[in-house]
């Protein structure tokens, strides 16, 4: 079974352009580099064509997997509700355990990115808030323990 990879409009953007980078640019120097290489004679002992290769290799299975991101992405829509915490918006909460508030913007897995703010859908603290309304408190079910969060803003 093919699994949808939910993205954000601007996730999508950044695999196309990832995409088009690794083909436009990437590809070819490759493509040189192994030409250069060849030309040192015996590919046998050959350290510059087998680096070359190899980085080719990883270069072409990147490819067929952004490819494979983008044909069974599922762009996510803008919620109509604007107060109620989705995929593509980003929330303030409080952390109930330390009154401490953070900000971050619920992503599909594929764009997820603590350190960039943004978290994934299926991470504990995403799955709690999913559904929630300014002010509703969620229950995190994290590995270690379970928390109360406070949801206080939603943005779209």
């Amino acid at each position: 079974m093919i699994e949808k990879v939910i993205l954000t409009e601007e996730g999508k953007l950044e695999l196309e352009k990832r995409l088009e980078y690794l083909k436009m640019v990437k590809r070819p120097e490759i493509t040189e580099r192994i030409k250069a290489a060849r030309e040192f004679g015996d590919l046998s002992e050959n350290a510059e064509y087998d680096a070359a290769k190899n980085e080719q290799a990883l270069i072409e299975g990147e490819i067929v997997e952004l490819e494979n991101k983008l044909k069974h992405a599922e762009i996510i829509t803008v919620n109509a509700r604007k107060d109620v915490a989705g995929v593509g918006s980003t929330v303030t909460f409080t952390d109930l355990s330390d009154n401490k508030e953070y900000t971050f913007a619920i992503v599909g897995t594929t764009e997820a990115d603590f350190k960039a703010g943004k978290i994934s859908n299926e991470s504990p603290i995403g799955k709690a808030l999913i559904g929630k309304r300014v002010g509703e408190i969620a229950t995190v079910e994290a590995p270690a323990s379970s928390y109360g969060i406070r949801l206080e803003k939603v943005s779209y």
